[in-house]
């Protein structure tokens, strides 16, 4: 089995939670070849507030100036990636950062002129991911994105995860997050979705910000033949074998 996990940032912020989650990867890693998309959004707004650089929004996202975009690699493609390969190797894994940038894994374009520098996976090279996994690593991707002139991207997470699985052609996309997961207008956890459903979730707008962002990139998957997307709390003790074993927390998408 191939599974793609995709580590929301604010399970990462701690060393415990890191810990935990490195050894649940580790154990899947025995039995499957596991690829780790990570965000790292809570540890980019602390740094930007330390540092005292603004931030502006639209929709939702973050203005990308070439300040910032240092500062996303500083924090994504640096601290919060390093963390991430150091826990996994403290668990017994053989694991390898990397970034989209990296042999072409991801190439994005401009998502809006207003955004700066901020990218939409257009392409997706798995190469580099399948020689990897043949010889036993873990790739642990952060969601920075290129292209072949040499730009570089910040690239919202779930769609790096999206692009990702897509061109592996993974059997399982599991976002593990901060949340129960999807809820539907009344705020109940829903335990499966359509396509369709997800759709009109989004259509009106009982889905809005980084949950619309997971469920419009989990349409992606679909659309590209992933058979099963779970969006699971990371919290949850030992989720990856649970979910890895036919059992069903969050909210399975198919």
């Amino acid at each position: 089995m191939r599974v793609l996990v995709k580590l929301g940032g604010t399970l990462l912020d701690s060393e415990e939670s890191r810990a935990r989650l490195a050894r649940d990867i580790a154990e899947l890693r025995a039995t499957s070849e596991v690829v780790v998309v990570h965000g790292g959004g809570k540890q980019m707004t602390r740094y930007l507030e330390q540092h005292g650089i603004s931030s502006r929004f639209v929709n939702g996202l973050r203005v990308t100036t070439p300040e910032i975009l240092d500062a996303v690699l500083k924090i994504f493609a640096g601290t919060v990636n390093s963390h991430l390969v150091s826990a996994l190797r403290a668990a017994g894994a053989r694991p390898v950062g990397l970034t989209g940038i990296d042999a072409g894994l991801v190439d994005a374009e401009p998502l809006d002129s207003e955004l700066g520098h901020v990218g939409r996976p257009v392409q997706s090279d798995p190469r580099l991911l399948e020689i990897l996994l043949r010889e036993g690593y873990i790739p642990v991707v952060a969601c920075v994105a290129g292209d072949a002139r040499g730009a570089i991207y910040n690239v919202n997470g779930d769609q790096m995860a999206a692009a990702c699985a897509s061109a592996l052609g993974v059997d399982k996309l599991l976002f593990l997050t901060d949340v129960d997961g999807v809820r539907n207008g009344a705020g109940e956890t829903l335990g499966a979705l359509s396509a369709a459903q997800a759709r009109e979730l989004i259509r009106v707008g009982a889905a809005t910000g980084g949950m619309q962002a997971k469920l419009e990139a989990a349409l992606v998957a679909i659309e590209n033949r992933v058979p099963e997307i779970v969006i699971a709390p990371g919290s949850y003790s030992r989720a990856l074998p649970y979910l890895t074993n036919g059992g069903q927390i969050g909210t399975l998408i198919r």
